[in-house]
């Protein structure tokens, strides 16, 4: 079952692609499908028999509500997916502390990691009005720690699909932040949304 959710999943990648590449109308409905995938990924894969896998369900579900609110172009549609995946990042924060941490390796990646998100920041605060800073600013920190968690995660169940999840989660983000603050345009989802899904994909399978 896990498998099939999976294949029909990517086929609804594949036509929210066209969708979004033909500004089509239709690309709503096939977005929340395509989401729902992951979703349901989780469940088939046993989410509910582990705390950790009902911490990642309970961020992949404020992930769906999140990618419906970026549907709707509006500022304030964007600020409240902004704070609706944040609070998924928590969640995922609390899925990684169930599961187990090793934090040697977070202190190590987390000086890593902020190298990486200082040179996100750096980029994106000139193109970020009053509005938006501050909640931009929370929202590299959040998933900056989510990343860094990952890591000592993995490290302590050598699971590399929380890693390659948790880093396609991160960099997906940067087509989001292209898209919407610096050069918007078809390019940034033609990349962005494959590494999106995949990244809830291996997180949703993470849970068996």
């Amino acid at each position: 079952m896990t498998a099939l959710i999976v294949g029909v999943s990517t086929v609804a990648l594949v036509a929210l692609l066209i969708a979004e590449h033909r500004d089509a109308i239709w690309r709503r409905p096939v977005k929340m499908f395509a989401s729902s995938g992951f979703v349901g990924v989780a469940i088939s894969s046993g989410a509910i028999d582990s705390g950790y896998g009902r911490w990642v369900l309970v961020a992949l579900g404020l992930s769906w509500l999140g990618d419906l609110l970026l549907t709707f172009a509006s500022r304030r549609a964007f600020l409240a997916g902004l704070v609706v995946f944040l609070l998924a990042h928590i969640g995922y924060l609390a899925a990684f502390a169930v599961r187990g941490i090793a934090w040697t390796a977070v202190t190590v990646a987390a000086a890593v990691v902020l190298m990486v998100a200082g040179g996100v920041w750096r980029w994106l605060a000139p193109h970020l009005d009053d509005v938006m800073r501050r909640p931009v600013a929370g929202y590299v920190v959040v998933i900056s720690a989510m990343v860094a968690v990952a890591v000592g995660t993995t490290a302590h169940d050598l699971d590399l699909r929380i890693l390659i999840g948790a880093v396609a989660f991160f960099v997906s983000d940067l087509a989001v932040a292209r898209n919407r603050f610096v050069a918007a345009g078809f390019v940034n989802r033609a990349w962005g949304l494959p590494l999106y899904y995949l990244a809830q994909v291996l997180l949703a399978l993470s849970v068996g």
